[in-house]
């Protein structure tokens, strides 16, 4: 399942739509690592937000899933749209060709659809929209993690000290990804079963309560009270209403997990901020001794 130098790639637009000077800078990067690239026939296409046309979306993404010599499939960008093409697409051949899909925010539509009917690995990690010419050196240890995935490399990462982390070592298959898109994917046959499995969660310009509404969501759903652990993610440039919520992000997820055992960890750097850590999602994982670990 693990890239070899050589191996091709394909990118495909699944979401919002994207101008080809963002994706330029990713094919630089991803030769420089030896890596073949192709591009969807409707990467650069445009309907009015998205990425082209549902129709011609699913076409890209199921011509490169059909393709024994694409090896992993790369997403453009997130934005809105992946849950418009999944049931478009045939995915079963995923789960015998073990092939990567790559990306975050709105792409956790696929690691989910993926994980919990395929039972097939993903990469939870950068995409083409933040990989530029001239990378910072947050955005080029995102980089670097998802080519490291990518070639199997080992993943280890401390889980930084937070005041309101509760510390312990767990282990199980590490699921999840954007909280918004695992919210709006409840009760759909993408919904993920968390039971004994490591939780990573993150989210971007959401108001405030909107996140304890999600939280309540996961809470009543009974994904957070069998949970190895939960890992969160950057909450980034949340919002508030004229009358204050009255906690922030990381104090909500909190108040909706106090009573549970497991061991919980915010401030990991993985989603909307940077760095943009890449996690195999639907891998093994443990957390041990403030470090999660993943091996390949």
């Amino acid at each position: 399942m693990y890239l070899k130098k050589g191996d091709t790639i394909g990118i495909v637009s699944p979401a919002r739509a994207i101008e080809k000077s963002k994706v330029e800078p990713a094919i630089v990067f991803f030769e420089k690592h030896d890596l073949q690239v192709k591009l969807g026939n409707h990467i650069y296409d445009v309907n009015h937000q998205m990425a082209g046309t549902d129709e011609n979306k699913a076409k890209d993404i199921q011509k490169f899933i059909d393709d024994d010599n694409i090896k992993a499939i790369v997403s453009t960008r997130g934005g809105y749209g992946c849950v418009r093409v999944i049931d478009r697409l045939d995915l079963k051949p995923l789960a015998k060709q073990k092939k990567w899909f790559v990306g975050y925010s709105d792409v956790t539509v696929f690691h989910s659809d993926i994980h919990q009917n395929h039972d097939t690995p993903t990469i939870h990690g950068t995409m083409p929209v933040n990989i530029s010419s001239d990378p910072s050196v947050e955005e080029a240890i995102g980089n670097d993690t998802l080519i490291k995935a990518l070639f199997g490399e080992d993943l280890v990462y401390d889980l930084k000290s937070h005041p309101l982390n509760k510390p312990g070592n767990t282990s199980g298959k590490i699921v999840g990804g954007n909280l918004s898109m695992l919210y709006s994917l409840c009760g759909s046959n993408s919904d993920i079963d968390t039971k004994g499995k490591i939780l990573f969660i993150e989210d971007l310009d959401e108001y405030l309560y909107h996140i304890d509404r999600m939280m309540m969501n996961l809470k009543r759903t009974g994904k957070l009270d069998k949970l190895a652990a939960l890992v969160v993610g950057g909450m980034s440039d949340m919002n508030d209403n004229t009358i204050p919520f009255g906690k922030n992000a990381e104090e909500i997820i909190l108040e909706h997990t106090s009573a549970y055992n497991y061991p919980v960890y915010y401030g990991f750097e993985a989603g909307h901020d940077k760095p943009n850590r890449a996690l195999r999602l639907g891998m093994h994982a443990e957390i041990k001794d403030n470090q999660l670990l993943l091996p390949a």
